[in-house]
């Protein structure tokens, strides 16, 4: 019989399960199943429909309840950040959640602001500012008198929400709550004068939890739907880059990393919250980790460039777009991949086209044109985030960890090696399931720390480094990126 953990990972656009057994070798994976994350729209608003989520979790554990050889040990669940779910007084939800894309939250940080300073609220939290946060969230919800925060006697995270769903537990895993806005870095707890100005108390959430604590175990109803027992639910860390960052198969912690997807995210893992005027001024985030870290990060826009391109185009393949690229002229034109002009649009390549033609520069026309412009741009933004991480560091950075799936495009990896002068080590491409099933391993005790997982993750899965070339080049199109990028 194998002992499995069972991860669900969901992300903004898709999600998936996935099976994880430690062997002398190091540790296998398998998928059970992968599905689609469509946001709903209608009435103006952004939804997610968390039901059919928790409906393909369902699925999954079905299937590996079917399998022979396989005894589930327990399960964690990761998503995407500050997105949560409001709870009536009888455990009902009282409306599918608001997405983070929704509009609603335009002009929101302004608006807090009013009421909190800008200043006190970083301090006590050390986030950037960003108007989905969940705190903005919450002040738009309660100034629109929104009818189910009104009725709400709990909020639940995603992650959360969804192991309540499967064990009747209503906890608030610390790694997600961070990102919330709502955490105070220096206490690991909620702040409660940010509670108070949304007209909550802790009382609001349910039990506060940190990596590696159980919340429950499966209850009945998922026993009699699955065929399986009374499996635990670990609280990973419920945020997916807490997740991901946790599996850098880094040998010493002279690292930065750069978790690439939707988002890119590239900060340095450290032992407390770094909160100065510099952080605050660069908007750089301290949110919570594994083993009592503080991520260090800056988020930065990221595939979500490329994938609503590729939406636009038939969903042309990856190797395809990457080879029109690279036979593309370089540096030809440069966006800010940052710019609000990104966030949501109808159209991301008449978009880009925009920018473009707003900052004097020739405007991409081709598909290879539009895909070089992405990666080019990505990876010096990534250069003038790595320079501003060198200097808030509290140790140097000699090595760049590229994890998640961006981790599989060689191009722009060679890129960024280029644009950043370090080497880039490329995987695992796997980083959130990796280290939701390092936790539960933990928590377990089938692994001992952190630090052991890293280095059986480095000899168990192929890594890939790129080394700087032409950096002549990408200095010379660095200035060229900062001159475009500064006056738009």
């Amino acid at each position: 019989m194998k002992q499995c953990f069972f991860a669900v990972d969901l992300g903004a656009t898709s999600g998936r399960t996935i099976l994880g057994t430690f062997t002398p070798e190091g540790l296998e994976m398998e998928d059970v199943n992968r599905f689609p994350n469509h946001l709903i729209e209608t009435g103006g608003h952004f939804y997610w429909d968390i039901y059919e989520l928790y409906r393909h979790i369902i699925e999954g554990l079905k299937i590996v309840a079917q399998k022979k050889d396989v005894e589930i040990t327990s399960i964690g669940i990761d998503t995407w950040g500050v997105d949560f779910v409001c709870v009536g007084k009888d455990g009902g939800f009282l409306r599918q959640p608001y997405s983070y894309r929704d509009p609603h939250t335009a002009g929101a940080p302004e608006a807090f602001f009013k009421k909190v300073a800008r200043k006190q609220v970083y301090e006590w939290t050390g986030i950037q500012v960003m108007n989905f946060n969940s705190l903005f969230q919450l002040d738009t919800l309660r100034r629109n008198n929104d009818s189910a925060l009104a009725a709400a006697d709990k909020l639940l995270f995603i992650p959360d929400a969804l192991s309540y769903m499967l064990t009747g537990e209503m906890v608030t895993e610390y790694t997600i709550a961070s990102t919330a806005q709502l955490v105070n870095a220096n206490t690991r707890k909620p702040e409660d004068a940010l509670l108070r100005e949304l007209g909550l108390t802790e009382s609001n959430f349910g039990r506060f939890v940190y990596p590696g604590e159980k919340i429950g175990t499966l209850t009945k109803e998922v026993q009699r739907m699955t065929g399986l027992g009374d499996i635990p639910v670990i609280a990973v860390a419920g945020h997916d880059t807490a997740s991901a960052v946790a599996s850098v198969p880094a040998m010493n912690p002279d690292f930065a990393y750069l978790s690439s997807g939707t988002w890119s995210l590239m900060g340095v893992e450290t032992k407390g919250p770094v909160i100065t005027e510099e952080t605050e001024s660069l908007n750089f985030t301290n949110e919570g980790g594994v083993d009592g870290t503080i991520r260090l990060l800056k988020n930065i826009c990221g595939m979500w460039l490329l994938e609503r391109c590729r939406a636009a185009w038939g969903q042309t393949s990856y190797p395809e777009l990457i080879a029109e690229a690279n036979a593309s002229e370089p540096f030809r034109s440069l966006i800010n991949p940052d710019d609000v002009l990104f966030a949501n649009p109808a159209d991301m390549e008449q978009a880009i086209q925009t920018f473009c033609s707003d900052s004097h520069q020739p405007v991409p026309q081709t598909r290879g044109e539009i895909v070089r412009c992405i990666f080019e741009s990505l990876a010096l933004r990534y250069r003038q985030v790595l320079d501003n991480l060198r200097t808030l560091s509290p140790h140097p950075i000699e090595t760049l960890h590229v994890i998640g799936g961006g981790s599989r495009n060689e191009l722009l990896n060679r890129w960024t090696a280029n644009a950043v002068g370090i080497p880039v080590v490329a995987g695992p491409s796997e980083a959130t399931a990796i280290g939701n099933i390092m936790i539960q391993a933990l928590a377990a005790g089938t692994a001992k720390d952190i630090a052991s997982m890293r280095q059986l993750i480095n000899r168990s899965i192929s890594l890939e480094t790129f080394y700087p070339e032409d950096t002549d080049v990408w200095d010379a199109a660095y200035l060229h990126f900062k001159q475009v990028t500064m006056n738009h």
